[in-house]
C-alpha cells in the first residue's frame, strides 16, 4: 500500500485551528508523526479562502519540509493552486487532484507531463459523481485517453473511484469494488486510491468500518490510500492484509512495521 497521510488538512478542526493561529509547532508535529509512521506522501491541503490559499499552502509546505524529507501531496480543488504549490516542494510528489470536470485534467496533466510527479485522478466529470459502475468506468476511459495524450504512464496515476458514505448506499461498496477490479484488470500497473475514512461518515465506531473497508478494497485491488497513518489498528490491518494476500513474503514487512512501532500495542 502507498500511504498518503491525511492529517495536514484544514478540513480537520484541530488542523484548521492551527492554521488560523499559525501554530507552526502543531503542523510540524503532524508532519513528524506521519513521517515516523512510514507514509509515502504527506498530503497538504489548506482548506481556506481562495485569496489566502496559496500563501497558506506555502507556509504549510515549508513547515513540513523543515522536519521531514517525505514527498508532499499538494491538495486543492483548485488546479491552479496545486500547480503553483509544486514549485515550493523540494522533490517531486503527488498532484491531488485532477478530474474530467471542466479543464482540470488538461491543466493538471500539462503541469506534470514532463516531470516526475504522480497524480490523483477522480472519477467525476461535469455531470458530477457518476451513479453506476459503468458511468465511472466511462469517465476512467476518458482520463486514460487524456493520460495518453499527455504522455503520462498509468503507473504515475492514482485513480480515485470516489468512496462515498456507507450509510447512504443501498449496495454497500459493491459498486466501488467492481470499479476497482475493472481498473486494475485494464491497467495492472495503475494505482487505485481513496479517502478511507469517507466510508464511515455519520456512523458510530467509525474506525471499525474503516478497517473493514480497507480489507475489502485491498482485496479488490486498492493499493494506495489517503488515511490517518497514526491509527495503529488501521495500519496493522493494512500490513496484515498485504501478508494474507501473499504480497509480503514471509511477513517481512508486517514484522518490520511491528518492530518499528507502526502497529501493535504501544511499547512502553
Amino acid at each position: 500500500m502507498i500511504i498518503i497521510g491525511e492529517k495536514i488538512n484544514g478540513a480537520i478542526p484541530s488542523t484548521a485551528k492551527a492554521i488560523a493561529e499559525r501554530d507552526a509547532e502543531f503542523i510540524k508535529k503532524l508532519a513528524r508523526m506521519q513521517s515516523a509512521a512510514g507514509v509515502d506522501y504527506i498530503d497538504v491541503c489548506a482548506s481556506v479562502e481562495n485569496d489566502v490559499e496559496l500563501e497558506t499552502m506555502k507556509w504549510l509546505i515549508d513547515l513540513v519540509q523543515e522536519v521531514t524529507d517525505t514527498p508532499i501531496a499538494v491538495d486543492s480543488p483548485n488546479e491552479l493552486t496545486c500547480i503553483a504549490a509544486m514549485k515550493y516542494c523540494k522533490r517531486p510528489g503527488l498532484f491531488n487532484s485532477v478530474s474530467m470536470e471542466g479543464d482540470k485534467i488538461d491543466l493538471g496533466f500539462a503541469a506534470i507531463a514532463d516531470t516526475d510527479w504522480d497524480c490523483v485522478a477522480l472519477l467525476n466529470s461535469d455531470k458530477g459523481i457518476p451513479k453506476t459502475a459503468k458511468d465511472r468506468l466511462d469517465v476512467f476511459a476518458d482520463i486514460m485517453a487524456k493520460a495518453k495524450e499527455y504522455g503520462i504512464a498509468p503507473s504515475r496515476l492514482h485513480i480515485d473511484p470516489l468512496v462515498e458514505m456507507l450509510c447512504t448506499s443501498e449496495e454497500g461498496i459493491a459498486m466501488v469494488t467492481e470499479v476497482i477490479r475493472e481498473i486494475k484488470k485494464q491497467y495492472p500497473s495503475i494505482h487505485v486510491t481513496g479517502a478511507i475514512s469517507n466510508i464511515s461518515f455519520n456512523l458510530p465506531a467509525r474506525k471499525t468500518v474503516n478497517m473493514g473497508f480497507a480489507v475489502m478494497a485491498m482485496m479488490a485491488g486498492l493499493d494506495s490510500g489517503i488515511l490517518d497513518p497514526t491509527d495503529r489498528d488501521l495500519m496493522g490491518i493494512i500490513f496484515a492484509t498485504e501478508a494474507l494476500m501473499g504480497e509480503d513474503e514471509y511477513c517481512v514487512e508486517y514484522i518490520r512495521a511491528y518492530r518499528q512501532g507502526i502497529h501493535g500495542p504501544v511499547k512502553k
